[in-house]
């Protein structure tokens, strides 16, 4: 399977300047565990997560202070659509994260999560008994 069909074609996208407090508030809104920071005086495109709020209200910090480029990682590996989840899931390892933007024409087209991997790797019959075994 391509990533173009285990991805996540809702990608939220915020300013280097909001807080974490309205990051976070975005990402529950559109539940989704990961906001593409987009920079238009910066090189490149970075990625904020749910870790990275986490990471910094546990150190005390405050979310309504703290801005998003203080936490956000610009040194990103990106997927391109065309490849396998298989590859993909080998960089999420490599690398250590969970999330991965998905660049088409240099521009980003979705994020694939380790999630997105998983329901990938499940049958559809086990995820449902997996629901109805937890509701």
């Amino acid at each position: 399977m391509l990533v173009r069909e285990a991805m996540s074609t809702v990608v939220l996208t915020i300013g280097p300047a909001h807080t974490l407090r309205q990051a976070a508030g975005l990402m529950s809104a559109r539940r989704v565990g990961a906001a593409v920071v987009y920079d238009p005086d910066a090189d490149g495109i970075g990625i904020l997560t749910e870790r990275d709020v986490l990471v910094s209200v546990g150190l005390g910090q405050d979310p309504d202070r703290e801005r998003a480029h203080a936490h956000t990682t610009t040194d990103v590996v990106f997927a391109a659509p065309s490849w396998t989840v298989e590859e993909a899931a080998r960089a999420m390892v490599h690398g250590g994260f969970r999330h991965l933007i998905v660049l088409e024409r240099g521009e980003p087209a979705g994020i694939v999560s380790v999630r997105d991997i998983i329901r990938c790797w499940v049958p559809e019959r086990s995820r449902h008994e997996a629901t109805a075994a937890i509701v």
